[in-house]
């Protein structure tokens, strides 16, 4: 019995908003529920709507800058730093910067549409 999954193979997601996802470990690409782990790639002036996540989520900006509206404080990443967001925390995540947004994206437990908790705009 192995002790590692390699994952060669990310799920790959193209978002109507022009985000780049790149799944290695979660629901969607290998059926795990307890850690989702993401590489994502963010153009210049994207936006999601505002959430509240079932789920705590880390972030590491590889490249660019991320901007976080963690319940209306604005706080802005730059390459190199780290964030948690705590489950049940209103945010909204955006690149309003005029280069694209590299980074990765850390669930406990995995991301899922069911549990984002996405706000309609």
């Amino acid at each position: 019995m192995k002790g590692y999954t390699i994952q060669e193979n990310p799920f790959l997601v193209h978002t109507a908003d022009g985000k780049i996802i790149k799944e290695h470990f979660g629901l969607v690409s290998n059926g795990t529920s307890e850690i989702s782990i993401a590489h994502m790639i963010a153009p210049a002036g994207w936006k999601e709507p505002f959430q509240i996540p079932e789920f705590d989520e880390f972030t590491f900006i590889i490249k660019g800058k991320k901007q976080f509206n963690i319940e209306g404080e604005i706080i802005i990443l730059e390459a190199g730093q780290s964030i948690k967001i705590e489950k049940n925390t209103r945010i909204q995540y955006s690149n309003p910067f005029n280069e694209s947004c590299e980074y990765l994206a850390i669930c406990l437990p995995a991301f899922s549409m069911d549990s984002v908790n996405r706000e309609k705009e």
